[in-house]
């Protein structure tokens, strides 16, 4: 008994495990999607992946992805958009840019992503928001990967209500809104970023 006894006092003694660190928020540039569906507003990780944030940003200033659709969405996966209008017709873009996904950013959820094709260098306007921790898709583990440039910093309810819309196969395009979800704007905005919204429990695949 008394063996058992100083047992419990030592693990009583023992103080709870610190929660983890919070994930920091880069420093850069900060840009607001306008959903209909609601806002979004994501912090750019310049210091990390310079070319992407240089190439999404030259796309928001010159109102680029205004009136373009998140094409495809999956609840379990992703959502994407930036580079078709609400037909289905994929905009004229500027040339392919080099992948950055050997920065060390990880496909975590509420990260964005550049979308790219089977080629690594062919990411152009396309982007996607991680719903879940999508590692797979990081350099090295999914072969030359996909590169983070950024994160979700207000809106990830918004990014969870676009991933749960019902969706249909329509053009040829799998996993596509049956209610069009629009980018009706994305615009550079100015002022501190705000704390990161923790994930709630579960945000792993």
């Amino acid at each position: 008994m008394l063996v058992v006894a100083l047992l419990l006092s030592l693990a009583q003694a023992v103080p709870p495990p610190a929660p983890p660190p919070a994930t920091p928020v880069p420093s850069g540039p900060q840009v607001e999607l306008v959903t209909s569906l609601g806002k979004i507003r994501l912090v750019l990780d310049a210091e990390k992946a310079p070319v992407s944030v240089e190439n999404f940003l030259r796309y928001v200033r010159e109102g680029f992805y205004d009136g373009t659709v998140f094409h495809r969405v999956m609840p379990s996966f992703m959502i994407q958009g930036g580079g078709l209008t609400p037909d289905l017709q994929e905009k004229e873009t500027r040339p392919a840019i080099r992948n950055e996904a050997r920065n060390g950013l990880r496909n975590s959820r509420g990260t964005i992503a550049m979308a790219r094709l089977n080629d690594p260098n062919s990411a152009t306007a396309q982007f996607f928001v991680n719903v879940k921790d999508n590692h797979r898709l990081d350099f090295g583990i999914g072969g030359a990967g996909y590169a983070v440039f950024g994160t979700v910093v207000e809106g990830m309810d918004v990014v969870d209500r676009i991933a749960g819309v019902p969706t249909a196969t329509r053009g040829g395009h799998q996993n596509v809104p049956v209610t069009p979800v629009v980018l009706e704007r994305a615009r550079e905005v100015k002022g501190a970023a705000p704390p990161r919204e923790a994930p709630p429990p579960g945000g792993k695949p």
